[in-house]
């Protein structure tokens, strides 16, 4: 009876998730060919900056800036052996700044429409260039990001950059253009609020006025500057990216970018074909076709064509930002043409509605969404010492269907660092939490680069504040410095419990990147373990995970304090999968050096003595040779 279980239940998942199989790129026969994806978001322009000086809006002179070529071999190799499948290089495309390349060809931007003196990576001024700042030679800009491309893949890793649809700088300016291509707005009917076919909404009657700064800001921190004159001519004013249909945005408002047009109007209604009904279960080829015979909308084509150029260049992947400010049935066409071309390329979207992540997966076909609003939000607040992990199942149910397209992360270069005091305050209170983001799902794990130093981001850059790493100016980040060790990558200048720190990280991705059963079925055993134990709280989590080869019984502590002691039970179902008879099992913790344990099966359920210490997890591996 037993050998029979294992399979049956096999089988069971398996056609539960066919029968999924269209809702998005990855069906459950896939997901137990591969393994899972470690994706490493590095700011490329803070990458190898060895420069301490961090005077807030300081120049790349005073303060320093990294290059693609500082990306060597040695820096690749020691990512890539971080356990890292996917490196996501933040801010490549060419943005608005304050440096002046015009002997390059280049206009200046306005200092009145910049976020802090680097920019913003999210405000794009040329789609089909990269960032001049991070090149040796600018003119060269390009060839350099494509050797970095062709490094990295030497490293056996991919390359995922930014593409962002929802809106552009203000001063676009697309020096680069392939042959046809025009720019944003160039042919637009900008005497007309609205146009299908117009690349921007416009404000008639009315010129854009920058915002009208409160708290004493001032650009550039007051420093005079021939463009920082409180002006910025566009006639008639767009739309601001985030929507503000004011002429004059708030300072809130994403004031330096313009709100895309895809062929929504004023009023929110589309003046396009919409997806038939039963589509979402469609495959992409089924939305290819769907598409190749309608005529859509001019932004449409020209973010395709973006994404494609890039594709062609040999990157790998693309993320999404703000997909779903940009309606569905663009993605339907975008993703489909995308994967036409490139079947493999990864697609992941910053959405944080809940509502619409099944539309954005199985319509828009995504492969991957942010899971903030549930999963990142609810563990957040457990590290903070707030919350229960009897929450962590609850979130994990509300995407069952689809949890292997929700990437996990704990930081990334909107949010806090773990380390921050606004956050945690202590790099090691993210430890338990990121066990469990880790190997609770099927889904991709997110590392933003620092994290695995335990960065705090105190830095006052310039705009902003600190708690997140800025994205905005020159700046040097302090922790990581100590492990790029002046060009040397080697962690030589760390302090030991910054290596440990990072051991901790590398032992818990490259397991993760090589396990089979966390590409398999899980289940949680917390509140059966709450049930059976007295000494068992809502400070601990514990669940388990297996294939058909690998079994795993994971459990962390998210107290600071407390030590369990506690026997930790295997219910009866699992033992039954699991085909254990009774009998003692070793248990191998894959987190530490020759730590080990002992599974104890009696009348057909599981126990395992366990002394958690406080912020410490287990991820026990079972050897069924008893």
């Amino acid at each position: 009876m037993k050998k029979s279980i294992f399979p049956i239940l096999l089988v069971i998942f398996v056609l539960f998730f066919s029968c999924e199989k269209e809702q998005g790129p990855k069906t459950s026969e896939m997901k137990a060919k591969e393994h899972k994806k470690v994706i490493y978001q590095v700011f490329t322009r803070l990458f190898a900056n060895d420069n301490t000086n961090n005077k807030p809006w300081g120049t790349i002179e005073e303060n320093g800036v990294s290059k693609f070529a500082d990306f060597n071999n040695k820096a690749l190799s020691e990512i890539r052996d971080l356990g890292v499948t996917h490196i996501w290089y933040t801010g490549v495309l060419h943005h608005a700044m304050v440096a002046d390349y015009t002997k390059f060809g280049i206009s200046n931007d306005d200092p009145d429409v910049i976020k802090g003196r680097a920019g913003s990576p999210y405000a794009v001024k040329d789609y089909y260039s990269v960032d001049p700042d991070l090149a040796v030679d600018p003119s060269k800009r390009m060839e350099e990001f494509e050797a970095l491309i062709g490094r990295t893949h030497e490293q056996k890793m991919k390359v995922i950059i930014d593409i962002v649809p929802n809106h552009i700088a203000r001063k676009y300016e697309g020096l680069n253009n392939p042959e046809g291509v025009t720019d944003f707005g160039a042919n637009d009917d900008n005497t007309l609020e609205y146009h299908r076919d117009n690349n921007f909404y416009y404000i008639i009657g009315e010129s854009f006025r920058i915002p009208k700064w409160n708290n004493n800001y001032k650009p550039l921190g007051g420093e005079e500057h021939t463009l920082a004159d409180g002006k910025f001519t566009e006639v008639p004013a767009k739309w601001t990216g985030n929507g503000s249909r004011l002429s004059q945005p708030d300072e809130n408002d994403w004031y330096e970018t313009v709100k895309i047009n895809y062929g929504v109007r004023p009023d929110g209604t589309k003046d396009f074909d919409s997806l038939p009904d039963g589509f979402e279960k469609m495959d992409h080829k089924a939305h290819f076709d769907f598409w190749k015979d309608k005529t859509v909308p001019d932004s449409w084509i020209k973010f395709r064509d973006i994404a494609l150029f890039w594709l062609s260049k040999g990157v790998d992947g693309l993320r999404y930002d703000m997909a779903e400010m940009v309606p569905v049935e663009f993605w339907s066409y975008m993703n489909s043409s995308v994967k036409m071309q490139y079947p493999d390329a990864l697609l992941l979207a910053e959405v944080y509605n809940p509502d619409l992540y099944r539309d954005y997966i199985r319509l828009g076909k995504m492969d991957y969404l942010y899971d903030k609003v549930g999963f990142y939000d609810s563990i957040k607040h457990m590290v903070q010492g707030h919350g229960w992990t009897d929450h962590i199942p609850k979130v994990q149910e509300e995407v069952d269907d689809i949890e292997h397209h929700m990437l996990h992360f704990l930081e990334n270069h909107d949010e806090q660092r773990i380390a921050s005091p606004d956050f945690a305050g202590s790099a090691k209170k993210g430890k338990p939490a990121m066990v469990v983001s880790t190997t609770i799902s099927t889904s991709p794990t997110l590392l933003y680069f620092a994290q695995e130093v335990g960065e705090p981001g105190a830095e006052n850059a310039g705009f902003g504040s600190p708690t997140r790493t800025s994205i905005f100016d020159y700046i040097g980040v302090p922790h990581f410095q100590r492990w790029a060790n002046h060009g040397q990558f080697d962690g030589g200048a760390l302090s030991a419990e910054e290596k440990e720190l990072r051991f901790f990280y590398q032992k818990l991705l490259s397991f993760s990147i090589n396990s089979e059963a966390l590409m398999g079925q899980y289940k949680e055993i917390h509140y059966y373990n709450k049930d059976q134990n007295n000494a068992y709280d809502h400070r601990i989590f514990s669940f388990v995970r297996w294939s058909e080869n690998e079994q795993l019984i994971i459990l962390s502590n998210f107290d600071t304090e407390n030590r369990y002691d506690l026997d930790l039970k295997l219910p009866e179902e699992i033992v039954e999968v699991w085909q254990l008879e009774d009998g003692l099992y070793n248990l191998e913790d894959q987190l530490s050096e020759r730590s080990q344990n002992t599974l104890i099966v009696e009348n057909g359920q599981g126990k395992i003595k366990i002394q958690l210490e406080p912020l410490a997890s287990n991820i026990y591996k079972l050897h069924k040779n008893k």
